[in-house]
């Protein structure tokens, strides 16, 4: 779910205290029409549907607010935010007043601009453990990091309550922790149940919190590597086109001029091998959208291979000898998804405070259709510039 965009665009200015945390400066009356005041007054972004998991609402204090603590005042204003939620984000610094970090005890005044990060609240689903093999990767007081295998969905719903890794970290957990009622995973983002690799699962709320602010500052170093059909032109680029729901499929992405209709997402890639007819890739996100690589290469004409839901899955590139079609058809049996991995992972740690990061070995499926390409590619004598059309 989308609603308003946080326009991040507006200046601010002041007053002298604005170096103290507990003064943030104010915003004069005078700085912004009556018409810009209505426009700012309430901006939410909830990124849900993508694959990071936070809410960002933004408001600007009424000029008539009466001094309040500022918990109060946002238990007010967002519904279903516990106290316990506004506070996990205060000591998180998600809280912004006048752009300044503010602490828990601050009191709004009015015209105040106001801006918070919550990590996701949970879901109305009901989770029950389940004894599921899952590899952990790391694991401490706070995070869990996750190699997560092809096939299974993140989190129960739409069909799927059972069998996810949700239900998996449970069990785990549970088991871990006896008799520790708040010994639950707490997620901040995901990936496609096809999508193998990488996660970083967060133990308790406040690490949570910590870390969504990471993802909405867009701070979190994410890696992926993914088999693309053609041989793409340049060794390294970036894809900035905005990316919406499919009016004609709701199930699907597209990418849209109007960013009315689409939200800015920016994926920047350089090529790792050429095996002729297709590109062995990496790609760093910038954003993290909904199907974002998977939609933005299809976009640029190179959809993944074996990707059904964007035309990766039939024969795009090669020749039209049976013997060829007959190799692309045993690659694709080899890998039954879309050929995408998320490779590494880096980040803040949300106690220590330290940058650590986290890389992992291809899956066995995207390793085996790899080296099936790259025996093709040199037994055929391929040169790296063929991009010939069926």
């Amino acid at each position: 779910m989308l609603v308003t965009p946080v326009n991040r665009g507006k200046a601010n200015t002041q007053d002298e205290n604005t170096g103290n945390p507990d003064k943030p400066g104010s915003l004069a009356d005078d700085q912004w029409n009556s018409s810009e005041w209505a426009a700012a007054d309430q901006k939410i972004e909830i990124q849900e549907d993508a694959g990071e998991l936070y809410e960002h609402f933004h408001f600007v204090v009424d000029k008539k607010q009466s001094p309040l603590r500022i918990d109060k005042y946002l238990m007010a204003k967002i519904e279903n935010a516990s106290r316990n939620r506004i506070q996990n984000s205060a000591h998180a610094g998600n809280i912004l007043v006048n752009g300044i970090v503010i602490k828990p005890n601050y009191k709004v005044k009015p015209r105040d601009v106001i801006s918070i990060v919550l990590a996701f609240p949970p879901r109305d689903t009901e989770v029950y453990p389940e004894n599921i093999p899952v590899s952990i990767v790391y694991e401490d007081a706070d995070i869990l990091i996750v190699n997560k295998a092809p096939g299974m969905v993140v989190h129960p719903g739409h069909g799927n309550f059972t069998g996810t890794l949700q239900n998996a970290l449970l069990y785990h957990l549970q088991l871990t922790n006896p008799g520790d009622p708040d010994a639950k995973p707490f997620l901040v983002h995901r990936i496609d149940k096809d999508t193998s690799g990488i996660m970083l699962i967060a133990k308790n709320e406040l690490a949570q919190t910590k870390i969504a602010k990471q993802f909405f500052d867009h701070t979190i170093d994410r890696t992926y590597v993914a088999l693309v059909w053609g041989n793409i032109d340049h060794d390294e680029g970036t894809i900035d086109a905005n990316i919406g729901r499919d009016i004609r499929n709701r199930l699907i992405q597209a990418v849209y001029d109007d960013p009315e209709k689409g939200r800015h997402a920016v994926t920047h890639y350089h090529v790792l091998e050429r095996f002729g007819y297709v590109t062995l890739v990496e790609c760093r996100l910038e954003t993290g959208r909904t199907h974002q690589i998977r939609v933005h290469f299809r976009h640029i004409g190179h959809p993944l291979f074996n990707d059904d839901s964007y035309g990766g899955a039939e024969i795009l590139k090669g020749t039209t000898f049976t013997r060829y079609r007959q190799f692309v058809q045993n690659s694709f049996k080899m890998i039954p998804r879309q050929a995408l991995h998320a490779k590494s992972l880096g980040f803040i740690h949300p106690s220590t405070r330290e940058f650590i990061h986290f890389d992992s070995e291809y899956p066995e499926d995207l390793q085996s259709v790899v080296e099936k390409w790259r025996h093709y590619s040199i037994h055929q004598n391929l040169d790296n510039s063929s991009n010939s059309e069926l």
